[in-house]
């Protein structure tokens, strides 16, 4: 009977190379700004601005209601080329590349 566990079998296989996204849509960079609002650049160099302010704001905010918490706000990451915070919040990327694309921001309401 095996009774001392082995340190090199309990460890957590590591992806090798990460994963990136290549999709032009995919958001490669994001900065939180003031009052609710990202920097955001895609992987074919499209940047903008999304502006959340009226969502987070509104009473229809459901789960991003959350985000109400600036501290939170902040903590904005990328996943596989998507905006998230904690809590299993995210945004759509392709839908926010079509409106920077051609507005030079995305207003989510």
């Amino acid at each position: 009977m095996h009774t001392h566990a082995n340190a090199e079998e309990d460890r957590t296989p590591e992806i090798i190379p990460p994963i990136t996204p290549s999709a032009p849509w995919r958001v490669r960079e994001v900065e939180p700004r003031p009052q609710f609002r990202l920097w955001v650049r895609f992987n074919d160099g499209t940047e903008g601005d999304v502006d959340m302010a009226g969502l987070v704001r509104s009473s229809g905010a459901g789960v991003f209601a959350a985000l109400r918490d600036e501290m939170l706000f902040r903590q904005v990451r990328l996943e596989c080329g998507a905006v998230t915070w904690p809590g299993d919040l995210d945004l759509a990327p392709d839908a926010m590349y079509e409106a920077i694309k051609v507005h030079g921001e995305w207003v989510v309401e």
